[in-house]
């Protein structure tokens, strides 16, 4: 019966052990830290989005600012997405590390199994073992020793096998419940995150194309060339070329013909123009505004210290007109009423037009003042 029993015993080693509260402990904190962590990330982009979905714009530059605001929630809650998916890959790596070190230790507790399950198969094949109780070994001393002796060692044997198969089965489970958590928070989480990004890029889209219609009801006319360039998303685009030689799918054209400018600078000109006209009853006089590499330098050469050096103008970044129509003269009430206004639509006449070059026709747009508003 003692020897059936350690049989028993053994072939249970391979049927698994209940879930244990270790394994129940660490769902409940990957739960947990799951909640917490999907709220944080849908901070950013919610802060971005939350204020775009209050209300309508009413001004350009509200469009401008939303659309912004849309795209860098994207772009935020990508670069979260990203970041969670490097932590979920070096998880990943530290959990694979374990397992082969479970791995190693269950070869280690099966080296353990083999001097057990080599003795209980002795123990079978022996005719003279037919019982290995001392009481049914004939009478023979020797062989009723031999026999608790075969006992107490299987005894030994069982309870140390049994103990690292318990230990082995319990970090088993505790691995097994952490990668599965693992997995299943990050996908949750970038579920979550894909839908924010799904809902903030319709939102940019959105204002994008309401703002081209109202440019185009101001009489800003787009082709085929630039189709895409009154889009203040694109502006991180712009920045990547250098001065002077922006592409034109690059350029927003203004409601004056024959001139562009940045996207961003674009749209405050624009709504620069609508208060413009409303207080003048024309728009504003433009005689310059974006200048190509080529073009800043037959200027260079041609008004030698009233232009900067090629490829260092602010013109050749899409962020300045040279302006016109009473504006060019300084402390007319154009130019005070645009030097006085002109910073709640981003545009700036810069502290050394007023004296070295004197320009006071020329003014700048500051993307920083601009995206305060």
């Amino acid at each position: 019966m003692g020897l059936i029993a350690v049989v028993t015993v053994m072939a249970s080693l391979s049927a698994g052990i209940p879930y244990g509260p270790a394994a129940a402990a660490t769902h409940a904190r990957a739960v947990q830290d799951a909640a917490t962590q999907s709220a944080t990330t849908r901070s950013a982009a919610a802060q971005s989005a939350g204020a775009a979905e209050g209300k309508d714009p009413t001004t350009l530059t509200e469009l401008r600012r939303q659309a912004q605001q849309a795209y860098q929630g994207i772009e935020d809650a990508t670069k979260v997405l990203k970041s969670r998916e490097k932590r979920f890959e070096s998880s990943q790596k530290r959990l694979a590390a374990k397992l082969t070190q479970l791995q190693a230790a269950s070869q280690e507790l099966n080296k353990l199994r083999k001097p057990l399950s080599d003795l209980i198969q002795v123990i079978y094949q022996d005719p003279a073992m037919s019982g290995v109780s001392p009481f049914t070994a004939s009478g023979d001393d020797s062989g009723a020793l031999r026999a608790m002796s075969d006992l107490d060692y299987l005894a030994n044997a069982r309870n140390t096998v049994l103990n690292d198969a318990a230990r082995l089965q319990r970090r088993q489970e505790r691995l097994a419940a952490e990668a599965q958590e693992l997995r299943a928070a990050n996908l949750l989480q970038e579920a979550q995150l894909d839908a924010e990004i799904k809902m903030l890029r319709k939102r940019s889209s959105k204002l994008v194309k309401s703002l081209t219609k109202a440019l185009v009801k101001l009489g800003v006319k787009l082709g085929k060339a630039n189709r895409n360039g009154c889009d203040p998303t694109r502006v991180g685009i712009a920045e990547q070329y250098p001065n002077g030689l922006l592409p034109q799918s690059i350029l927003c054209p203004l409601p004056q013909r024959g001139e562009e400018l940045r996207a961003d600078a674009a749209i405050a000109f624009a709504d620069l123009n609508l208060a413009y006209q409303r207080r003048f009853g024309k728009p504003i006089c433009v005689s310059d505004s974006y200048r190509s590499l080529g073009e800043q330098q037959a200027i260079y050469y041609r008004r030698p210290g009233f232009a900067a050096t090629p490829g260092k103008s602010n013109h050749g970044l899409g962020l300045a007109v040279d302006l016109c129509g009473g504006v060019q003269i300084f402390r007319s009430a154009e130019f005070n009423w645009l030097e006085e206004n002109g910073k709640r639509f981003g545009w700036i006449h810069p502290d050394w037009a007023y004296r070295s070059p004197f320009e006071p026709w020329h003014w700048e747009y500051d993307p920083q003042v601009g995206s305060l508003l």
